[in-house]
């Protein structure tokens, strides 16, 4: 039985570094033009990443964020030009599931306790 275990136990180890030195290695998601989709909690927003900037568009608005990456997993959003208070505080996004042109993701604004999640899809 602890044999069996063990073996499990190595086989999860591999099979879990495999996938996240494939997922490490990517930053597909870093540049390009990207879609959130209308759903429960954001309006259809267009994203087109380049360097440090990300230009939103939604609802007839556009707004400019500054984009820091920490690595390939965690960034944080800052607007350029806030027009009220909420937009002076930075958004932290985690990335919790890569797809091959999509991600699942957690957003915290500011030091809040207030996150949602949603999916981004990268279009270009």
């Amino acid at each position: 039985m602890r044999k069996i275990i063990f073996i499990l136990f190595v086989l999860t180890v591999i099979v879990s570094c495999k996938e996240a030195v494939i997922i490490d290695g990517n930053n597909k998601f870093k540049t390009g033009v990207f879609e959130i989709p209308a759903g429960k909690n954001f309006v259809k927003e267009t994203l087109i990443r380049k360097d440090s900037i990300q230009i939103s568009k939604h609802d007839g608005h556009i707004d400019t964020l500054s984009i820091k990456w920490k690595n390939n997993f965690f960034y944080t959003l800052r607007y350029i030009n806030p027009k009220n208070d909420l937009q002076k505080d930075p958004m932290f996004i985690q990335i919790n599931k890569v797809y091959k042109d999509s991600y699942d993701f957690t957003v915290r604004i500011g030091f809040s306790n207030f996150t949602t999640t949603g999916t981004i899809h990268k279009v270009k």
